[in-house]
């Protein structure tokens, strides 16, 4: 998950009525939303999203597809050991630091942990290369519960839309935790994500195609090309000879 620093200008804060009915919208395409990123259990998840830091899923994917065959486990990822982990994700930005992580936070979930991935915040944040961000991701998606991690889609969507207007991803985050309705946090996180990344989209939204166009508080929103409506060009006058 690539971050890039969002910089416009927002227009307002968006009515409570309003939240409701953007999430209804967005609940109505896709009931059900599911991370992009491929795993086969918590741990490969865990390892998945540290991977993705400054990186694209699609990109991580490519990577961790031949690596999860080989080391779901962290014994089975301490066996491959660092040097083969490195030469598994080189396609990966970073990935020196990030197959050391892997492979220390490996090894703490073997000697601390049971080889479990914890459940808890806390004990997600102390390992290394977890933070706020992936600890979020990992109890949303892995053990179900309604966090929401703030990354580069959802920041720029809370504050462009004026859904949750803040200066950082702590502040988006936690107006996010206010303002999200209940019974929608729980995919929240995958609904702002989706939409950040394939409709409101950093260089061009794409407002034509956006449900939740008229709740936006977007004053550039892109224009709606009307059906049949085609620029008209003045015809030109035959050149005298």
């Amino acid at each position: 998950m690539r971050w890039r620093p969002f910089t416009a200008k927002i227009a307002g804060v968006m009515k409570k009525s309003d939240v409701v009915a953007f999430f209804d919208r967005l609940a109505a395409g896709i009931d059900i939303p599911r991370s992009e990123l491929e795993y086969k259990n918590p741990y490969t998840l865990l390892v998945a999203v540290v991977l993705s830091a400054q990186a694209t899923d699609v990109g991580v994917n490519k990577a961790t597809g031949p690596l999860f065959k080989v080391a779901d486990t962290p014994e089975k990822m301490l066996s491959l050991g660092e040097a083969r982990l490195k030469d598994m994700i080189k396609t990966i930005g970073l990935f020196n630091s990030k197959a050391k992580n892997v492979i220390a936070l490996s090894r703490i979930l073997v000697e601390k942990h049971g080889s479990a991935v914890p459940e808890d915040r806390e004990s997600l944040e102390a390992l290394p290369g977890v933070g706020r961000k992936t600890a979020n991701v990992v109890l949303n998606v892995a053990f179900g519960q309604p966090t929401i991690a703030v990354d580069t889609h959802i920041f720029r969507v809370g504050n462009r839309t004026g859904l949750a207007p803040g200066k950082t991803p702590l502040a988006v985050e936690q107006k996010l935790e206010k303002v999200v309705p209940a019974d929608r946090k729980l995919y929240a996180h995958h609904w702002l994500i989706l939409h950040g990344r394939y409709v409101c989209k950093a260089r061009t939204p794409d407002c034509a195609r956006c449900v939740v166009r008229d709740l936006c508080a977007y004053k550039a929103k892109t224009t709606l090309q009307v059906p049949g409506k085609a620029k008209r060009t003045a015809k030109k006058k035959p050149a005298k000879r």
